[in-house]
């Protein structure tokens, strides 16, 4: 397993992570994604450790606290082998303060998640996203006492605009506080907006990318094809208009792709997807998810290797799409302002 450096901090993550919103299944949504118990997931986490992969992502909200609680039992005995990363913000509970970036809720959700995580730190502690109500100094000092304390070792961001981290990071550097050095974000062969602002913010502010839903939102498993249903266990079912849409005939040409790639290497059709995107600027670590043992060990394999140049430039065109304002028109003026990864040849000829 390769180990890359997250953003700008000395800490070292495995490229392959492993997300466990699979764990727990509290509700409809989430059993969707599935419902591993505790001993499925020391399964699963077993499998994780032989493998080398030493980073482990969850949320307090993901089936309401019982994914970290599954998570802090699969882990008993072997705290000291894994990264633990958790996310706060989103609502938890039906108070007026329970939801937010704000102090009182911030404290109350790692209080918590440390009880569930049976743990007395968080390794990478995310904000869920932007609360634009709760001044950004109040969130910071709250996350920097964290730090100071011990309870956090690493703070990071999730689903950010580019000034809501900017802006985030520049008041970090004002008062010399704990500064983001990750951010979450969705990032996929068909879901490439992150290439636009994000990721150029990521190189220069030195901010790596935890990569979340890397197939798409279930898109790229490589059994959705065109004139064929949605196959009878696809978390698509109950959960496709929550996520990032993408066009039926851009998703069919994409995996049209990804086909042809897949013949040539051997491989299977999202060891292909995860390992293009592996090959991206600022990626640190792609966070996988599994249902069970042989889906992880698929997922597994699209690490320690590379797909050549002219495969990633094939997959490039086949999942460009037409940047919005104003990073079109950035795009004619590269001489003084490069994009962070070339375009398509076909996009470079017109």
């Amino acid at each position: 397993m390769e180990y890359r450096i997250l953003g700008g901090s000395g800490l070292k993550v495995s490229a392959l992570s492993f997300g466990v919103a699979t764990f727990g299944g509290g509700n409809e949504f989430f059993k969707a994604w599935g419902d591993t118990d505790v001993a499925e997931a020391r399964r699963l986490l077993d499998i994780c450790f032989e493998a080398g992969v030493n980073l482990f992502d969850t949320a307090d909200i993901y089936s309401y606290g019982k994914s970290e609680e599954v998570l802090g039992k699969a882990l008993e005995g072997k705290r000291d082998k894994a990264l633990i990363s958790t996310k706060a913000t989103f609502r938890f509970g039906d108070g007026p303060n329970d939801v937010g970036s704000s102090r009182h809720h911030l404290r109350r959700s790692l209080e918590a998640s440390l009880r569930r995580l049976n743990t007395d730190y968080v390794d990478i502690y995310h904000l869920h996203g932007f609360d634009a109500l709760t001044p950004i100094e109040e969130t910071l000092n709250t996350l920097d006492k964290f730090v100071r304390e011990g309870k956090v070792r690493y703070i990071a961001c999730s689903n950010f605009s580019g000034w809501h981290l900017m802006k985030s990071l520049a008041i970090s550097e004002r008062y010399g506080w704990a500064r983001y050095v990750a951010h979450q974000v969705y990032y996929s062969l068909v879901g490439r907006e992150y290439e636009w602002e994000l990721m150029p913010l990521g190189l220069d502010q030195k901010v790596g990318a935890l990569v979340w839903s890397p197939l798409g939102w279930g898109r790229l498993t490589g059994k959705l094809r065109r004139g064929q249903p949605i196959p009878e266990v696809s978390r698509l079912h109950k959960t496709a208009e929550m996520g990032p849409q993408v066009p039926d005939e851009y998703l069919y040409t994409v995996v049209d792709a990804l086909d042809a790639v897949a013949k040539e290497t051997g491989k299977t059709v999202p060891q292909v997807a995860l390992n293009w995107l592996l090959q991206r600027p600022t990626v640190s670590s792609i966070i996988i998810g599994a249902r069970n043992e042989e889906q992880l060990r698929q997922n597994l394999a699209s690490e320690g290797w590379n797909l050549t140049s002219d495969q990633v430039a094939r997959l490039d065109r086949a999942s460009e799409q037409p940047p919005t304002y104003p990073y079109w028109h950035q795009r004619q003026f590269t001489e003084r302002n490069p994009l962070p990864v070339p375009e398509p040849a076909a996009a470079q000829e017109q």
